[in-house]
């Protein structure tokens, strides 16, 4: 069955003659602005330049995450931290704010700012299929390269490093969709994220009356589009308007239904949520829930880790993008150690999480060469290692939730406003 996928795994990918298995690959980043005014700014924690360290935080960790599952291949990790959802919801609440500006002029931004690094790497990957002897099936598939409204074609041993993509897509769709989810949503909250599952339901069971190629990008949407308006909900400060008990248990449901569906639904790998769509959603959906209605008061400041989430949020589309390139070239270079005596008799050449470690330095390398593009596409002074330059901008400044008596929207509210003393 079609499915919204996070897979792979890498054994001994640091050993002599290892191969890298093929793998899809989870993750982005995003730009988000600040809180709607000061008093936002205290209550969410964010820092000078209206960004969301707590939010931050979280993206950091997804991308993480993301190069974590890709290199140990532990399905368990898409129960622990489903970072995919939770950067979809990041990403919903950022387009909701923007979106107060006129459509077109926020459709250009986002989009400037999702292809630009995209554009970079299409044009190292298609020049590298194509200088070892790739040609596509069909040469009018190739503008996906350009516009990525679908998967773009490739070569089969480019598999792992164009997997990725997919997130791209399905961003790409959500972010073009905004303006009238925007309205519906705002219309009738209940009635879109019912919609949203049933939608999910019909994606589990191929009941969607769709065909390939365009069943996959849509069993994709739909599963994380649940996420996305959750994102708007934050924004417009409708989860804040929600007793802490009643987020709670609808938190406690959907973990539960999407924890019991995951169990009665394992793939070949285990209980791995990129395999099953209803179990995805649902499963990210209470995570989102419980971390945007509940976050620490303060962030403690701790200047080598804030230099590295700042980092991560600047440049999270290029650490996306380069992640498994990253992996991949992390296996010929491990054999090479092989071949120093030095390395082999003093260093863990054969242990998986060596490797997790050996490839920051090559994402770092990604990060150099290829990260300015972000700043471009931001029209911002190109930088080659913002770590700690956050809050000037970047591709993923965070979203701060309404502040309190803010803009919610009466009509159709997911539920009544509760008073201001109410449970944090």
């Amino acid at each position: 069955m079609p499915e919204a996928r996070e897979a792979g795994t890498r054994e001994g990918a640091g050993r002599r003659d290892s191969a890298a298995p093929p793998r899809s690959a989870h993750g982005a980043g995003t730009r988000v602005p600040g809180p709607r005014n000061p008093a936002a700014a205290s209550v969410s924690g964010g820092g000078s330049g209206g960004r969301d360290g707590y939010l931050d935080l979280l993206r950091a960790l997804a991308l993480v995450r993301v190069v974590a599952y890709h290199t140990f291949g532990w399905a368990w990790l898409t129960l622990l931290f489903p970072s995919i959802g939770i950067m979809f919801a990041l990403a919903g609440s950022l387009v909701a704010h923007s979106l107060r500006r006129p459509a077109p002029s926020v459709l250009r931004g986002r989009l400037r700012r999702l292809l630009a690094p995209f554009w970079l790497f299409a044009a190292a990957v298609t020049a590298s299929m194509l200088l070892h002897g790739w040609r596509p099936h069909s040469w009018l598939r190739m503008p996906l390269w350009i516009l990525p409204l679908a998967d773009p074609p490739g070569a089969a041993w480019a598999e792992q490093i164009i997997a990725p993509l997919w997130y791209i897509r399905t961003y790409l769709w959500l972010v073009l969709l905004s303006p009238w989810l925007l309205r519906a949503f705002r219309a009738a909250p209940r009635s879109c994220l019912a919609a949203c599952g049933a939608l999910v339901l019909l994606a589990q069971y191929d009941r969607l009356p769709l065909t390939e190629p365009a069943l996959t990008p849509m069993v994709d949407l739909v599963t994380f589009a649940a996420c996305w308006l959750l994102g708007f909900a934050h924004r417009d400060g409708l989860l804040d308007a929600l007793r802490a008990r009643t987020v709670v248990a609808a938190a406690a449901l959907c973990l539960a239904a999407g924890g019991w569906f995951a169990y009665t639904h394992p793939t070949e790998e285990g209980i791995d949520l990129g395999e099953i769509p209803l179990a995805q959603a649902l499963w990210s959906a209470g995570f989102v829930l419980l971390l945007l209605r509940f976050r620490p008061r303060r962030m403690r400041r701790a200047p080598g880790a804030n230099a590295a989430v700042g980092l991560l949020n600047a440049r999270a589309v290029t650490v996306y993008l380069w992640h498994e390139v990253a992996l991949l070239a992390s296996v010929p270079l491990i054999d090479l150690m092989w071949d120093v005596p030095f390395f082999e008799a003093h260093l863990p050449l054969d242990a998986t999480w060596f490797q997790f470690l050996a490839v920051w330095p090559l994402i770092g390398a990604a990060v150099v060469l290829t990260g300015w593009s972000e700043d471009l596409a931001a029209r911002r002074r190109p930088r080659l290692w913002p770590a700690g330059q956050g809050r000037h901008g970047g591709p993923a400044e965070a979203p701060s939730r309404a502040a309190p008596g803010g803009p919610v929207r009466s009509r159709s509210p997911l539920s009544p406003p509760r008073p201001p003393d109410r449970p944090a």
